[in-house]
């Protein structure tokens, strides 16, 4: 079983280094990752690793770009057209990976996951492929600075979701960055927080957008968006669809509890047969067994409980 993990969310977010990390991660537990390059405008130097699969030999941003007169936006969706018309190159390339894990490096132009049919239709391809395929939607903690702005990113990972239609995770990238201790010798760039406000926005929490404004606000406050709020909150509290896994890239343990999630979205290796495993010879087994084996009993043996 091969299984693909689409990394999306928006530019800046992480998504390569997360990509990079995370399959340094399945090396060192010997498991074999392969990174997929699916951003045709991206730079020599963006990976740690040379892609395995990279769309950048089919078509590139700034060729279409040079050769279309197009903007990167619109160049951007014509390189996944392009894609699209040509699955058969992209399946030549995956047909030499079996049983591997593959991380797709999306790009950041957040319109491909929220209502353009390009990547549903990539999934719909890989899955007829026969490959597990999930995804996981970064959004970095800069976003916790501004209330309004973070539910902004609230909406459009539950308008990818919808979309894409497949196993999801949701990623709150750089939380190193973010500090839960006024005693730090140096301020966080994304702020100090307790771990109660910081528990909100992993699980958003609708009454944040409602919540007491602060001095800045007020100023700026309009009553004709207090129904747009209120919408929203109801939106968010009718359908909670959304909540976020901390990633701190300099903590291994968080980078597991990441992974971990991933493999149980997709069921990493629940169809792998069991090992056989020849008993009689095996010297673990054999000590295991001496360990554990119960000794004949006798009247003698119970002589300390009398």
């Amino acid at each position: 079983m091969r299984y693909a993990v689409l990394v999306t969310g928006p530019a800046g977010a992480g998504k390569s280094t997360f990509s990079t990390a995370f399959a340094t991660h399945l090396r060192v537990s010997k498991r074999t990752a392969h990174i997929v390059n699916l951003d045709p405008a991206a730079t020599g130097d963006a990976f740690e690793y040379q892609p395995a699969i990279d769309i950048r030999e089919l078509v590139t941003l700034d060729d279409v770009m040079g050769e279309m007169n197009m903007g990167p936006n619109g160049g951007l969706v014509y390189c996944f057209e392009y894609l699209l018309q040509n699955m058969d190159w992209l399946e030549e390339e995956l047909g030499g990976f079996d049983d591997d894990y593959l991380i797709i490096d999306c790009p950041g132009q957040i319109e491909l996951y929220t209502h353009h049919p390009f990547l549903p239709q990539l999934v719909r391809n890989l899955q007829r492929m026969g490959i597990r395929t999930c995804a996981v939607y970064l959004l970095e903690s800069q976003f916790m600075e501004d209330r309004y702005k973070f539910f902004s990113g609230v909406l459009s990972a539950m308008s990818a979701m919808v979309n894409l239609e497949v196993p999801w995770i949701n990623i709150m990238s750089k939380m190193d960055l973010v500090s839960g201790s006024s005693s730090d010798a140096f301020e966080p760039r994304n702020g100090k927080r307790g771990k109660r406000d910081i528990a909100r926005y992993l699980d958003p929490d609708p009454m944040l957008l409602v919540a007491a404004r602060d001095g800045r606000d007020q100023q700026r406050d309009n009553s004709r968006f207090h129904d747009l709020n209120r919408a929203i909150v109801q939106l968010i509290e009718d359908h909670p669809l959304v909540s976020f896994l901390p990633l701190d890239l300099t903590s291994t343990d968080s980078l597991e509890t990441v992974v971990s999630h991933i493999d149980f979205t997709m069921q990493y290796g629940e169809d792998e047969e069991p090992k056989e495993v020849d008993y009689a010879t095996c010297p673990a087994y054999s000590k295991l067994t001496a360990i554990r084996q119960p000794h004949d009993l006798d009247e003698g043996d119970f002589a300390d409980m009398e």
